[in-house]
């Protein structure tokens, strides 16, 4: 979001070397940051390329105590007094009880912020199944699956219906990743089909984050539905065509976007 030009502060849990290591990276990249100091060590993400394929080693990461997870409540409520939009990225830390994005969900629509989730699973359902809802989701159809108990595919009238579901309802944008083919979205009570070019992929590690990145931006600027699809699209792209994870050459972006279609169906 820093280099498409959004005014971002990246908050969270941090600790350890790794953890400063981060925060160096983040401050020599202009990127504000205020997160919440923990007694464990961040864990690390590793993408090795190699032979044009690609493995990722995901460390464990730490166990979150319950003083810590009280303490990021109260200094997200500081954070929320400056902000419009907040993003909620990744699987729950260990320690943290299954509703905690719940919990989250509900603090900043008390301060009237959007929320672009991007989760699965059980912490998932969970906000799903609550009373506030987040303003946006980014599922892909196996996520999808996972929510509703039955298999989800591509076809248009089957993602119509499943999105159309009572456990959907309250939710002003659901876009589900189609990899390749692009993407399906509802806004409200509209639906569109996104489809992209194709693409040399060379490090996709990033992509779907980078999709939201594109995703919040669209928000914060009230963007037309089409404009905020081809554009979050445009920069999940952008990251899959480089090695690094998370950058984007923005001098590709105008060609892709003009070759990306959005119909209303």
């Amino acid at each position: 979001m820093k280099q498409i030009g959004e005014d971002i502060v990246a908050t969270g849990f941090i600790g350890g070397e790794i953890g400063s290591y981060v925060k160096k990276q983040l401050t020599r990249n202009d990127i504000k940051n205020s997160f919440v100091e923990i007694g464990s060590e961040t864990r690390n993400c590793i993408a090795i390329l190699h032979d044009g394929k690609q493995t990722e080693i995901l460390e464990q990461g730490p166990i979150i105590q319950e003083h810590e997870a009280l303490n990021f409540i109260e200094h997200l409520e500081i954070v929320l007094n400056n902000v419009d939009v907040v993003v909620i990225s990744g699987s729950l830390p260990k320690g943290l009880a299954s509703n905690y994005y719940v919990e989250i969900v509900e603090l900043c629509k008390k301060y009237g912020v959007a929320v672009v989730l991007d989760c699965s699973g059980e912490a998932l359902k969970n906000v799903l199944e609550s009373q506030q809802k987040p303003t946006v989701i980014k599922p892909n159809t196996e996520e999808l699956s996972q929510l509703i108990g039955k298999e989800v595919t591509d076809d248009i009238q089957e993602l119509k219906s499943v999105l159309s579901d009572q456990l959907f309802q309250g939710i002003d944008w659901i876009v589900v990743s189609l990899g390749a083919k692009g993407a399906f979205a509802k806004h409200n009570d509209k639906f569109y089909r996104v489809r992209i070019p194709k693409i040399k992929v060379v490090n996709p590690v990033g992509s779907g984050d980078s999709t939201v990145a594109g995703i919040a931006a669209g928000l914060v600027h009230a963007l037309p539905e089409a404009e905020l699809l081809k554009n979050a699209n445009v920069l999940g792209m952008l990251n899959a065509q480089e090695e690094q994870t998370g950058y984007v050459n923005l001098e590709n972006a105008e060609s892709l976007y003009s070759q990306i279609e959005v119909e209303e169906v």
